[in-house]
C-alpha cells in the first residue's frame, strides 16, 4: 500500500524517517527543544538535509546537546569544534550555540522551563494548518516574527523568524503536514 507524505521528505530514507518519526510531533521536554534549536540555528543558510546527515556528529561534538555543559564551554572547546570536520565549522554559529545555551538557562529560570516559555507563544496548543500543497506553507508567520523578536531581545543569536518557524514546525507548535500526508 502506497502512503502519501509531505513531498519535501521524499529525497531518501534519512528524510523520510525524520518526517515519519520526528517532524511535526509535539515536543515539550527542554532537552529535545534545545537540540532542535541548535540544529535549526546551524541550518541557517544551508539545507536541512545537510544538518540531518551530520546530526550524530553534532550530538557527539556538543555533548549530546547538554545545554548546562555547552553554556560553560571554554575557548579550547570552541577551537576543537572549529576543527571538527563532522559538523558545520562556522565560528559564529558555534559561539552562538554557547551563547544560546546560556540564554536558554536564563529563560528556564524565569519561566520554570523553556518549554513553558516557547509554547506560550501558541497558547500551549499546536496550531493545526491544513495546507493542500507545500506552496501553501509559509516560511514565517506573525507568531514566528514575535517569537524571533523576543528571543533576540533576550540575547539569542541565529534565531530569525525563518529559523524559528522551522523550529515551530519540527516541534509541532505548528502542524504543517500537507492535507493528504499520512502523519497529519
Amino acid at each position: 500500500m502506497e502512503i502519501t507524505r509531505c513531498a519535501w521528505c521524499e529525497k531518501d530514507d534519512l528524510y523520510r524517517n525524520y518526517h515519519d518519526e520526528e517532524w511535526g510531533k509535539p515536543i515539550y521536554d527542554d532537552e529535545t527543544i534545545f537540540e532542535f534549536l541548535i540544529l535549526e540555528s546551524f541550518q541557517a543558510g544551508l539545507s536541512w538535509y545537510t544538518i540531518l546527515a551530520k546530526r550524530e556528529n553534532f550530538r557527539a561534538a556538543f555533548d549530546h546537546f547538554d545545554y548546562q555543559k555547552i553554556a560553560q564551554y571554554p575557548e579550547e572547546k570552541v577551537e576543537e569544534l572549529i576543527q571538527n570536520t563532522g559538523i558545520i565549522r562556522n565560528r559564529l554559529k558555534i559561539l552562538a550555540t554557547i551563547n544560546n545555551a546560556q540564554k536558554f538557562i536564563e529563560v528556564q529560570k524565569e519561566f520554570g522551563s523553556f518549554s513553558k516559555y516557547i509554547w506560550g507563544f501558541v497558547n500551549h496548543e499546536p496550531i493545526i494548518n491544513r495546507p493542500k500543497t507545500l506552496k501553501e506553507v509559509p516560511a514565517t508567520t506573525e507568531i514566528s516574527d514575535a517569537l524571533a523578536k523576543d528571543l533576540k531581545k533576550r540575547g539569542f543569536k541565529f534565531m530569525g523568524s525563518t529559523v524559528v518557524y522551522a523550529h515551530m514546525q519540527a516541534t509541532e507548535m505548528v502542524n504543517d503536514h500537507v492535507e493528504d500526508c499520512f502523519v497529519k
